[in-house]
């Protein structure tokens, strides 16, 4: 049975829902004073809705966005919870502190075509016939 979404979060829980490992949470804790889960009997934590909507925006920040930790920590003294909220919101182009330029001779990304045309069928069927003569040719090596 799923919880509601008002439930308090286990951090197995937690983690799972913002996309990070447990541990990058503890991390986390001792990095951003303002992560505060309940803690139960035998240091259990318990996660509630606003500690999860807080941790999903420090994941942007610092995985989408790629701000450093000692970036998110001076943002968050300089503009409060709601302050990151409102970063992690903003466009992820706009330019950030201490942040690195993309590399202008790097090419483009470009994403494939949902479905290859016939001549593309026939390259990929090529090099897929190539590539299993290789591993052929690499396994009678290895077992020879």
């Amino acid at each position: 049975m799923a919880k509601g979404p008002e439930a308090f979060r286990t951090i197995s829980e937690a983690a799972e829902e913002v996309g990070v490992a447990p541990h990058v949470l503890r991390f986390w804790e001792t990095r951003f004073s303002v992560i505060r889960p309940m803690k139960r009997a035998g240091g259990r934590r318990f996660y509630r809705p606003q500690d999860i909507a807080l941790l999903r925006t420090l994941r942007v920040l610092l995985y989408d966005q790629g701000r450093s930790i000692k970036d998110v920590q001076r943002l968050s003294r300089s503009e409060g919870v709601q302050g990151l909220a409102a970063l992690a919101t903003a466009s992820v182009s706009a330019p950030r502190l201490g942040s690195v330029s993309p590399d202008p001779a790097a090419p483009p990304v470009v994403s494939p075509p949902d479905r290859p045309d016939e001549a593309g069928r026939r390259r990929l069927a090529a090099t897929r016939d190539d590539l299993l003569a290789i591993k052929r040719r690499l396994d009678a090596l290895l077992s020879g």
